[in-house]
């Protein structure tokens, strides 16, 4: 076998007898770590500290995997401004999280004559998120609707990271200003009570 030593130095080939007294030496375990290689490789490791670490690397890698979010946003190929505004906020907003949004054109009736309307849609809603989002899947016809795909710039790991950067930004600033929750400027003054009676008309007998 070809055995490696506790900080990953070459010892070399050598027979099994002579790896086991080497781990019994050094009080580590003979772990083979490539069993296929020829002649498999075998390296003196605490056995049980390896498990550990290697335990815990798998779960922080679980920890900050992001499983790819596609979500979707419809609208008509004559949608007035005010909703076009609204929609194009909801993918803004999932752009920003590192969420990939899947635009789809809606065609009714006759509208189903004209695609260009749907078309140039998508081209306006591409080029006026195009800070946060790029084209990942051109415009095409799906049936009666047409479907453009968004892909976010940022990875949804950093989208994660940076909502928790400022979820922590925005806890730390309230608990160092406890009493600054409310806005002065915003509180309702109060009135003193001779005040509201004063302003009260008299009832009529």
């Amino acid at each position: 076998m070809r055995l490696v030593g506790p900080s990953g130095e070459q010892v070399g080939i050598v027979p099994l007898a002579k790896a086991l007294e080497l781990a019994q030496e050094y009080d580590l375990d003979l772990v083979e770590v490539a069993a296929t290689a020829r002649p498999p490789v075998c390296k003196l490791m605490d056995y049980g500290k390896f498990k550990y670490e290697s335990a815990m690397k798998a779960r922080e890698a679980r920890k900050n995997q992001a499983h790819t979010v596609i979500k979707e946003m419809k609208l008509r190929p004559k949608i007035d401004p005010h909703d076009y505004d609204t929609k194009k906020g909801h993918v803004v907003r999932f752009l920003k999280q590192g969420d990939k949004v899947k635009i789809t054109i809606m065609f009714r009736g006759r509208e189903q004559s004209r695609p260009e309307l749907g078309y140039r849609l998508l081209q306006r809603l591409a080029e006026d998120v195009q800070d946060l989002g790029f084209v990942e899947s051109n415009p095409k016809q799906d049936g009666r609707n047409m479907i453009m795909v968004l892909g976010p710039h940022k990875k949804k790991t950093e989208a994660m990271a940076e909502a928790r950067q400022a979820q922590e930004a925005r806890k730390a600033e309230a608990k160092a200003n406890p009493g600054k929750s409310q806005n002065p400027a915003e509180a309702s003054p109060e009135v003193p009570v001779e005040a509201e009676a004063s302003s009260e008309e008299p009832a009529e007998a």
